[in-house]
């Protein structure tokens, strides 16, 4: 006999609605099986093979579509947020490798040789890197041939989209305040134009890739850093992959500039440049060069700005849970669309991956 699903897929799923009320049922139960064995098969996470032939036939439901089964989480991620001050969402892109498996629909990724798909969610933390879930998600494979994205999903429209939906929750959630928070390939004058269209309803903050030459003729980056610096900050980097925790100072510069758009207006925005003094010998130092809609008036401003940005990191623990601590990349299924129904319930399992994984940023 099955028993029935009561711990935090329960909850989590509390208003989830298929049309059935036994793909509902069935979709709390798998994402409690899969929480509870995430590194298993689905055989093996599944209790016995009744219940593994009842998981892959809810796979299967073509009429099902994958955003149905996030939908309840999504729910669950706004109810967290309202009761935050603040609400870092990050936004980013991971490839999923499928290679050598005989899987419909997916498509070439970095390498051609590969195959598998593309996955771009906004993941929810707060500033002290508690997450709280996924707001919003893209998933996609490439045809043969051409670029790495779909052209679907080339630049300004997966970027500037993401920023309408968060925008789209910070109407709902008038007290919490949300921050888009994005990496380089953001950059594009096509966010920030929507962003200043729509009324700044969420803040955005991203990683400067461009360095745009600005009204007056001279150089971003440049001209921020000729002026005098706002003071020094210091933090301990955390270990990844090879390399060591370690102590960071950075002298900081920020500054309010105009950035020109193609239709010869201005978007008005923050730049910081944060640039670490005296690194280990041998040791590339740290830079960022940041934009953001909001004012920077003093050092503990454009600290609590960089604070917000090192915590995208948390997007890519988050990728590192779905793809080894879940093994996402090991299920064997038909097609793509069983595959995005797959991961639409790791991601949900995945959402408690992240955590504070360095210490806070302070001034100096």
């Amino acid at each position: 006999m099955q028993r029935e699903a009561t711990s935090w897929a329960a909850a989590e799923f509390k208003d989830i609605d298929l049309g059935d009320q036994r793909l509902n049922k069935r979709a709390v139960l798998l994402a409690e099986r899969l929480a509870e064995k995430p590194t298993a098969s689905i055989p093996s996470a599944c209790g016995g093979w009744e219940e593994t032939a009842a998981a892959y036939r809810f796979l299967a439901q073509d009429e099902l579509d994958w955003r149905d089964i996030l939908a309840p989480h999504w729910q669950s991620s706004a109810e967290r947020m309202r009761a935050c001050e603040v609400v870092l969402c990050i936004q980013d892109t991971t490839e999923l490798d499928f290679n050598g498996q005989a899987i419909a629909g997916l498509g070439p990724l970095s390498y051609e040789a590969q195959r598998g798909l593309y996955l771009h969610p906004t993941y929810a933390v707060t500033p002290a890197r508690e997450p709280l879930g996924v707001l919003d998600a893209y998933m996609w494979a490439r045809a043969q041939g051409c670029g790495w994205r779909s052209p679907r999903h080339q630049g300004k429209y997966h970027w500037t989209e993401g920023y309408e939906r968060v925008a789209e929750q910070a109407t709902a959630l008038p007290a919490t305040r949300l921050v888009y928070v994005t990496d380089r390939e953001s950059d594009i004058m096509a966010l920030m134009i929507k962003a200043k269209e729509l009324g700044h309803p969420a803040d955005w903050l991203l990683r400067s890739q461009h360095n745009r030459t600005l009204p007056g003729g001279g150089k971003l980056w440049e001209q921020v850093t000729a002026g005098e610096p706002v003071g020094r900050i210091h933090f301990t980097l955390a270990a990844r992959q090879a390399q060591p925790a370690r102590a960071v100072r950075q002298q900081v510069w920020a500054q309010r500039v105009a950035l020109p758009d193609a239709a010869g207006g201005v978007v008005s925005a923050t730049c910081i440049v944060a640039r670490e003094v005296d690194p280990p010998a041998g040791v590339k130092p740290i830079e960022w060069r940041l934009l953001s809609n909001r004012e920077v008036n003093d050092l503990d401003a454009a600290a609590q700005l960089i604070d917000w940005y090192r915590a995208r990191w948390e997007v890519e623990l988050f990728f590192h849970v779905l793809k080894n601590g879940c093994r996402v990349e090991a299920l064997q299924l038909a097609s793509m669309a069983r595959l995005e129904r797959a991961l639409a319930l790791f991601m949900v399992v995945a959402r408690g991956g992240g955590g504070n994984s360095d210490s806070r940023l302070t001034g100096c």
